[in-house]
């Protein structure tokens, strides 16, 4: 099935151009107030290859070295929380945040994983995991959000930046519509930090004036009017295509939205965003992607999805070198740029912001878990004990849930599926996680494999 990208393309407009094993509730004096009961609109940072839960917001000091690694922990704007010093300026930003350190499941493949995470479901389908995308495979929670709350504007409701990513010879599943169809593919922005970057098919062609445009898409209506396939089902949904295609190319709302030269010079360069990168498996475009996905949000786009980059957390050789020079410097800028930014502009009210991988990294310097294997200062796939942050919209400021054990491998408390971070999603953007969509064979399926952590929104 074609993707929203090759829609802009085909038929007619082809030719249009804490450190407590507790929950913690932070005091009213270091914490921000408590949010509207739920969010607008979502922003989902996912930091593919599985990052280093140890060695980022669940330091361990008090292990062996082996264990905790070379980063001694800091103190954060919540009394008694401390995150990495890798990071530091998330410090400040944790009082807009929830941390939760006891997330936990047992897949340690990195497709399968990633599904299971951005779907809330199970990645199995008769005993096999679901390494592969198909148009069976369960929508991602943006692909649902777009199926059962759209906008009705111009710009997709469903956005995705950078790129789809890949990885073992297939693309990663999760990341289309699955089964709801083509038309809740996400719009795949292409890399925002790219030099002279623009959104593939929003470029009119040269000279061709919005009138010309419109006599185009006419003829191309009269002709289709009353053809054989017009009863189609597959018909209805291009023609729904076409129209979301041509008010999206024809909006000077969407071209504004893409604009990032419109920004400041002194907030690009505040996430980072001024120097040229590229999306070959590193982080050069963090920064220009974090701050699209602010623009697009405040422009009224419903989700978007940051990936980060080809594996970039995959870690197995050279740990801390890549943390040190590649993964640590943009991830500590750009993404507490974002959560100041949404703040500062009362955007993180309705803006539910959400950042975790698909898995967390061994405990152990050096431990073998996958046929990846990892060298003595490497840390291999873990999937039993890591942590995911989540802050704005209902989620109140300033928590700690759940905790891992004195080893940070498995939960000593509150332990949570990424089935129950997909219901706490769906709930805290207004959306019942028991809702049935049914899939092709007409079978039900509530959105969440799980629950909502009721804590977490305030409950």
């Amino acid at each position: 099935m074609p993707t929203r990208r090759q829609a802009l393309q085909i038929g007619g407009l082809a030719t249009l151009g804490l450190a407590l094993p507790e929950l913690i509730v932070a005091d009213e004096r270091h914490a921000s107030p408590r949010r509207q009961k739920q969010a607008r609109s979502c922003i989902l940072f996912f930091m593919e290859g599985g990052p280093a839960h140890i060695d980022l917001w669940d330091p361990k000091p008090s292990a062996p070295r082996e264990i905790r690694g070379k980063y001694n922990p800091i103190s954060t704007a919540i009394p008694g929380l401390q995150i990495s010093e890798r990071i530091p300026r998330w410090a400040p930003i944790m009082k807009h945040l929830s941390l939760v350190r006891s997330v936990t499941h047992n897949i340690v493949d990195h497709n399968a994983s990633s599904y299971y995470t951005v779907t809330g479901q199970p990645p199995l389908r008769a005993g096999q995991l679901i390494r592969r995308p198909s148009r069976d495979n369960f929508p991602p929670i943006g692909a649902v959000l777009a199926h059962l709350k759209p906008t009705g504007q111009p710009l997709p409701d469903f956005v995705h930046i950078p790129q789809r990513m890949f990885n073992c010879g297939s693309f990663i599943p999760g990341q289309l519509g699955g089964f709801l169809g083509f038309p809740f593919d996400p719009f795949i922005t292409g890399d925002p930090s790219s030099e002279h970057f623009q959104v593939p098919g929003l470029q009119r062609q040269p000279n061709l004036s919005t009138q010309r445009l419109d006599q185009r898409r006419d003829l191309l209506s009269r002709i289709r009017r009353g053809g054989p396939l017009d009863s189609l089902p597959v018909a209805t949904e291009f023609q729904g295509q076409y129209q979301r295609a041509y008010d999206l190319i024809t909006s000077s709302q969407a071209r504004r939205a893409f604009q990032l030269d419109d920004e400041p010079r002194q907030v690009r360069s505040r996430y980072g965003a001024l120097a040229n990168g590229n999306n070959s498996g590193k982080l050069g475009h963090l920064g220009s992607s974090l701050l699209l996905a602010r623009r697009l949000i405040e422009a009224g786009v419903r989700l978007v999805t940051v990936w980060a980059g080809r594996q970039v957390f995959d870690t197995h050789r050279g740990h801390y070198a890549e943390l040190d020079k590649v993964i640590g410097p943009p991830l500590d800028r750009a993404f507490s740029a974002l959560v100041e930014d949404l703040a500062e502009r009362g955007l993180l009210d309705e803006t539910l912001v959400v950042a975790m991988g698909e898995f967390g990294r061994t405990p152990r310097l050096g431990q073998i878990t996958s046929s990846a294997g990892a060298t003595a200062d490497g840390r291999d796939h873990w999937a039993r004990c890591y942590s995911v942050l989540l802050g704005g919209g209902p989620v109140p400021a300033g928590q700690l849930f759940g905790a891992s054990d004195t080893l940070g491998a498995y939960p000593a408390s509150h332990p949570v599926t990424p089935g129950d971070i997909a219901a706490t999603i769906y709930q805290a953007l207004g959306v019942n996680h028991q809702i049935r969509l049914r899939d092709p064979l007409n079978r039900p399926h509530t959105l969440a494999a799980g629950n909502p952590i009721t804590s977490l929104l305030g409950g």
